[in-house]
């Protein structure tokens, strides 16, 4: 095992901490309560390539390998989770599965505009009915001629009512459930292609969240994205490489809490000591240090065995879900540590504790990520 992270990918590393620390944290509060989409965030960071993360280089991206990627998730969400989500998203989900699945001609029409950010990418899987039982899903493909009718909703998109493009799934053969899904490619202003109203969230106000609403949306056969009655099949090995992104939002965020504490620890005093000088909170901040780096490193194990080419669902899980309860947990007893003043929008520990829920939730919930990994240790693969 090596340890060492290779000059490119600490320049990454460096180039994502430079931009959060530079054009994110001294603005970033004022669209969080505004619940605002960052438009102007998101156009510069386009302008460093990590909007084009994993498009391979000929399509004009970054073609970065995961850990570094997983480093820049980090870093973005080290700052502030609702930039990191709206990169992450866009790079794991929509383009990612474009560039694994699509055509030569939808990756020369598609990868490069999104590479650039000139367009944002939107990944349509969930609905108000079918969350981790993805393979209920309801909206449906029915294809006439040379086109497929779309019609159904989508639920909790990253993206969706800022996205230009967008990866939907839909049923094209009832009959065989998960292997009757189909995976379609949509622009946005098709007719019949509408993204609802944003959702009110408990944390990332300034992420943009909605229904995709389709209503006999028309596509040409060609629109298609990958081979017909695979999409689900597809969606699985897009969703290990988002498992890891989200476990990369998970340790930015549980760090970024961390460093709140020790922030305010140093500045903070009592009973003529500052708060760093207790024995009892430099508990707390050993207990959270020790996971956080135990978090990271899970993380990048996931991500490299992606690079090896090795399998890495497993990894992801467990990476996933231990480091977003390792992020929920760093975000509580930050904002304990910073008694009072952690209930108040004044200080970013606020912002962050309700962002870190999310991490739990979103990718596959905690408890889906516990079944994954027992059936693996079972030997119940096939299940």
């Amino acid at each position: 095992m090596n340890f060492q992270l290779t000059p490119e990918q600490q320049e990454v590393r460096a180039l994502a901490r430079d931009f959060a620390e530079r054009e994110v944290a001294p603005v970033i509060h004022r669209f969080d309560e505004a619940q605002q989409f960052p438009h102007e965030i998101v156009a510069k960071l386009a302008g460093t390539g990590l909007m084009g993360a994993l498009v391979p280089e000929e399509y004009g991206g970054a073609a970065l390998d995961y850990v570094s990627y997983a480093l820049a998730v980090e870093e973005l969400n080290r700052v502030d989770a609702s930039v990191g989500i709206t990169m992450w998203a866009h790079n794991s989900l929509c383009t990612n599965h474009i560039a694994l699945f699509g055509t030569r001609e939808q990756k020369e029409r598609y990868l490069p505009r999104l590479a650039r950010g000139e367009a944002l990418g939107a990944w349509g899987l969930t609905e108000p009915g079918s969350g981790s039982d993805a393979a209920a899903m309801r909206s449906r493909a029915e294809r006439q001629g040379d086109h497929f009718v779309l019609n159904g909703s989508k639920a909790f998109i990253t993206n969706a009512g800022v996205s230009e493009v967008a990866v939907v799934m839909a049923v094209t053969d009832p009959a065989r459930r998960q292997k009757g899904i189909s995976a379609f490619i949509l622009d946005k202003g098709l007719p019949g292609f509408t993204a609802g109203r944003p959702y009110r969230k408990l944390g990332l106000h300034a992420s943009n969240t909605a229904e995709l609403h389709l209503d006999n949306v028309r596509v040409p056969a060609g629109q298609l994205l990958g081979e017909i009655g695979q999409g689900f099949v597809n969606t699985m090995e897009v969703l290990d490489g988002g498992r890891v992104a989200m476990a990369a939002m998970a340790v930015g965020i549980a760090q970024g809490a961390l460093d709140q504490a020790l922030k305010y620890m140093k500045q903070r005093s009592a009973f003529g000591r500052t708060l760093a000088e207790f024995n009892g909170l430099q508990g707390m901040i050993a207990d959270m240090g020790t996971e956080v780096e135990a978090a990271r490193l899970l993380t990048l194990r996931a991500a490299a065995l992606r690079d090896a080419g090795r399998p890495a669902k497993l990894a992801a899980s467990m990476a996933k879900v231990f480091a977003s309860e390792v992020a929920m947990r760093a975000a509580t007893k930050s904002l304990q540590i910073h008694g009072g003043a952690g209930y108040i929008t004044e200080f970013p520990i606020e912002r962050i504790f309700r962002d870190a829920k999310l991490t739990e939730i979103g990718e596959g919930t905690s408890e889906i990520q516990r079944m994954v990994i027992a059936r693996d240790i079972l030997g119940f693969r096939g299940a």
